[in-house]
Order: structure tokens, then sequence, then C-alpha cells
């Protein structure tokens, strides 16, 4: 996890008092340009969709999913209980039931690179568990850099809540917070292609099973201004 440039954050602590929230401050919307929205529409699997309007290599996207059929959803074996090895696994090339479904960002025209973050749900014991997965494994054609794929058990209920993930993107850096910051990933990624104007965004479901991608709001940032 970075820390060095890492987008300043809030911490504190959830209604619970047991679970930490992280989300960017405030002041990040300061530099938001370009604001595009997507309205709601079903992703069934296999759908790739591009989000365009926005510079995809400096981007703040906020993004909102709805599962209404969780009938496909995969058993969670009781053995899995390490999120950052099972989304090394489980990777955003394999299908699943249920998702993987989430952003392609950093990704070059043809997807030849892209840096994944993506939901996948699993059927637990008596209830429905949420991976979170930061996928760097297709992030560069440079194969001397550093690709570790990061994963978070997600504190959220599918069945009753939506699944909301925030992703900034600043051209070597990605931050993303699931279920409102109950998950927080930070990567550094080193694109050979998918640079400047060549990057795209873009939104994906590669599970049998179609989800609802319930809102999107995407805005280009302007760069920070630091005294």
């Amino acid at each position: 996890t970075l820390t060095l440039q890492a987008i300043p954050r809030q911490v504190w602590l959830d209604k619970s008092g047991k679970q930490l929230i992280q989300w960017p401050v405030v002041e990040i919307q300061k530099l938001r340009t370009n604001h595009v929205s997507l309205p709601s529409r079903l992703l069934k699997g296999g759908s790739v969709v591009e989000v365009s309007g926005v510079t995809a290599s400096q981007a703040d996207v906020d993004i909102s999913f709805k599962i209404s059929d969780f009938e496909k959803a995969e058993v969670l074996n009781p053995s899995w209980t390490n999120p950052q090895l099972l989304c090394s696994q489980k990777g955003v090339s394999v299908k699943g039931g249920v998702g993987p479904f989430g952003l392609l960002v950093l990704a070059s025209k043809g997807l030849t690179e892209n840096t994944a973050v993506f939901f996948r749900i699993f059927k637990g014991q008596n209830k429905y568990v949420v991976l979170m997965c930061s996928d760097q494994s297709r992030s560069s054609l440079n194969q001397a850099n550093d690709k570790t794929t990061y994963g978070a058990f997600l504190d959220v209920d599918p069945l009753h809540q939506s699944l909301s993930l925030r992703s900034l993107i600043d051209h070597s850096i990605v931050e993303s917070f699931g279920g409102g910051g109950k998950a927080c990933m930070s990567a550094r990624v080193y694109p050979t292609l998918a640079i400047n104007n060549a990057a795209h965004l873009y939104v994906f479901n590669n599970g049998s099973e179609a989800v609802e991608m319930s809102k999107l709001n995407a805005w280009s940032m302007k760069k920070a201004i630091i005294n």
C-alpha cells in the first residue's frame, strides 16, 4: 500500500465502532472537471462498455451496482480465508457466476493493458460474501514491474445494499474505495500503451449472471496545485 503519493484521506470508525472507513478528503472534488454520467443499464455477462468524455489517465470514477439474481453465485470454500490470494487465483479473466464486474482503468485500446478493479460474490454459509480485487496482472507489458494483486472481503450485504466503487486514477496510481470506504486499495502501475490520451476507461461484467450498473459518474481531474 502506498503512503508517499496516496491521495489524502479522512479516516473514521463507522457506527458499529468496529469498521475503519477511509475516504478521499472532500477537497479532491475541487479538482473535478468534465462530468460524465451514464444512465443505469443491465450488464450482461461478457459486457465491456467504454466511458468516454473523461481523461482516463486522470479521473475520478464513482459507480454502483445492484444484484438481483444470486442463483449462480459460487460457493465460498471455507478454506478461502485469504482475500489477496483468492483475488490472485480468481483474477479478472476467470469467469465466475456473479462477477467479476467493475472497472477496467488505465486500459489500452484492445485491452492488452488494463488494471481491473472489481467485485465477485460468493455464497457463504449463511450470507453472501463480497470479494473486492485490484488486479494488476495485465497493468503493463513491461514484465519487470511489480504486478501484485490486492484483495479484501467487503462488509456489505449485496442482498439489501448496492455495491459502490470509487476509483481515483492519476497516471501510475490507482486508488480504489469499496463500499463507501470499507475497503481501500492503492496500486502503482506502469502501463506502456495506456498512457495520457491513449488510456481508456471501461465498465465490465465477466460473470455469467447479469448485473445492473445503477449509476456511474466520472470526472477528469485537474492537477493539484501544491503550495
